[in-house]
Formats: structure tokens, sequence, C-alpha cells
């Protein structure tokens, strides 16, 4: 007697289903980290160093009556909530990028000398050139951005670079251009009571005035680094690999720079030097999503604001009736993770 056998499953639907898994397990982990910043963004508007009802919160926003209470919330409070989220996101995929081009899990804005190079320029320019406005100083922190990440690659080695060594090569960057920055400021008086709260890292004097420039720049840095994120991804399994996939290393490196000092070199501008936000947000989001540069992009722009805000609003609230500003709070959480990551056996072997 003649038993028909089953029918055999093809594996490729099978095979299939893992991925798309993956996807729509991260899809909705992006949805609950907007959620996150939601929530975030709601307590960077409400919580702060003087307490406002949430009823006068909600008459601030929608029913401004210029009282003190309406001022706080509307001219203060939502400026610097809309700001944090703009700085966050770039200081994020900043890191992100930065991380992926050099295939160093070390690379951030801060630690590479990016930040204190912007920062060198603008106190240049103001103490110096006289230069006061955000409009003016903005193109300074461009292009101190732009040469001191040259100059740290280079002293890296280059094609040689390690994680190590291009941290070094940061770190020594960093302190010479801060060695200058507290040298021109306690040589001038003015510049030190102008940037005394930016060269920390603060939001405390956002403006939405300050949000409308700083736009432009930030979102075209996001654009460009969201659309290199395919040859992003083949450059992190090396150069060879990369032009076997058909990837144009040099435009591809280009962009990235460019990106990058968009957004650091605007984002200090905005609100002075800010560290540790494009080290830490990219390495545990990479431990969420793995390697996909397509995933990693959106979760560190979504994730780096909610950590920048509560960062900002612990601050707040920490040191009543003053503030702790966002930069001192960073450091300090992010110190730590810093160390964390250079003990690891696996990075020691980098």
């Amino acid at each position: 007697m003649l038993v028909d056998s089953p029918p055999k499953q093809s594996a490729e639907p099978i095979a299939a289903a893992g991925p798309r898994r993956r996807d729509s397990v991260r899809a909705l982990g992006l949805l609950a980290s907007l959620g996150v910043l939601l929530l975030v963004c709601v307590a960077s508007i409400v919580v702060g160093a003087k307490p406002v009802p949430l009823d006068e919160v909600w008459h601030g926003l929608f029913h401004n009556s210029g009282t003190g209470n309406d001022i706080i919330v509307r001219d203060l409070r939502v400026p610097r909530t809309v700001l944090g989220l703009l700085v966050g996101a770039a200081l994020g995929l900043s890191g992100a990028v930065m991380q992926a081009l050099t295939r160093n899990p070390l690379a951030e804005p801060g630690l590479l000398g990016v930040n204190a190079g912007a920062s060198a320029a603008v106190v240049t320019a103001v103490s110096f050139l006289g230069v006061t406005s955000f409009t003016g100083y903005v193109w300074f922190a461009f292009i101190g951005a732009a040469l001191v990440s040259v100059v740290v690659y280079v002293l890296g080695g280059t094609r040689s670079a390690t994680p190590v060594r291009l941290a070094l090569a940061g770190t020594a960057a960093t302190a010479a251009l801060y060695g200058y920055v507290n040298a021109v400021q306690l040589l001038d008086a003015a510049a030190l009571d102008r940037l005394r709260f930016w060269t920390v890292g603060s939001l405390a004097n956002a403006e939405m005035a300050t949000v409308g420039r700083v736009v432009p720049f930030i979102a075209v840095g996001i654009v460009l680094a969201l659309l290199i994120a395919r040859p992003l991804n083949a450059m992190e399994m090396g150069d060879d690999t990369a032009r076997a996939l058909g990837a144009n290393l040099n435009r591809t490196r280009v962009l990235a720079m460019v990106s990058v000092t968009l957004m650091c070199g605007a984002a200090t501008a905005a609100c002075g030097p800010i560290v540790f936000i494009g080290l830490m947000v990219p390495y545990f989001v990479r431990a969420l999503t793995g390697p996909d540069m397509r995933w990693i992009l959106p979760y560190a722009a979504v994730l780096a604001p909610v950590l920048l805000l509560g960062s900002d609003v612990l601050g707040r609230v920490a040191a009543r009736p003053a503030e702790l500003q966002v930069g001192i709070v960073t450091a300090l959480v992010g110190g730590p993770v810093f160390i964390h990551l250079v003990r690891r056996k696996r990075m020691a072997q980098l």
C-alpha cells in the first residue's frame, strides 16, 4: 500500500521569517523609545528648579497670559526642551557615524576633540574678533570641528589607527584646546562672563531664535547621516569588502565628515561642548539592535535626546534652587561608562 509523503516545505520562507521577526522587534523597540522620549519631553517642561503646578503648565502652553509661570513654561522650558531634542539627536548620530567610519567603539565627538575644536574656535571668535551672535560664531565652530577631526585622525595613524591611539590623540588635542580656552577666558573677563555657562555645556540659555538658527544645519547633517547608512554598513566590514560590495569609500568618508561637522558644530555653537552622549548612546543601541546602521541611526537619534534631556532635568532638581549644567551631569555619568569600556578585555585587544 502506497502512502503519500507529506509535502516538503520550502526553506526560504522559514529563513526569511527570522530577519522579518527581528525587524518587527526593532520597530516595536523604536516605537517604545519614541514613547520614552515623549515622557522625557513632558518632564523637561513640567519639572524644574522652580516647581510649577500641572494646571499652570497647561495654561502656559496653550493660554499664555504673561504671568510668571507662563513665561517660565513658554519662554524658558519649551525652547530648552526643543533645543535639547535637536542637540541630543545631533550628538547621538554623530557618535554613531564616527564609530562606524573609524571602526572604533570609542569614537565620539567629545573624546576625539571635535567639540574642543569647535569650542576653541568660538572662544577665539568671541574674545579676539568681537563676535557675539550665534549666526556669527557658528561658522567658526564648523571650521574648528573640521580641523581638529582631521588632526586627530592623522595623529591616530590614519589607516593604522586603533581605538586606543585615536582616543589618546583625541584626549591630547582636547586637553591642549581646553587649556587654550581656559587661558583666553582668564585673560579676558568679558569673554569669561559671556561664556562661563556655555563652556561647560548648558541648555539654560536656550531661545527659540537659537533653535530656528540651528535647525537647518542639524537637519542637513541628519539627512546626510541617514543617506550613508548602507555604505557605512559595508565599511564596518573593512575597506576591501566595502569596495567589493560597491561602496564608494571616499564619497562616504567625505559625506560622513560633513555630516558630523554640521551636527557637532551647530550643537556646540548652540549650547557648548557636551561630552559622552555620542559615546554612551550608540554603544547601548548597538547592543540592542545589532550592527545594522539602518537601525542604529534612528535609535541613536531618539535615545540620545532622552539621555540629554533626562540629564538636564536631573541637573535642575539635584541642586535646587540652583542648577547643575547638563554638561556636568553627562560628564559625571559618562566617565564611569568610558572607564568600563576601556577596561573590557575585548576592547583592550583591538
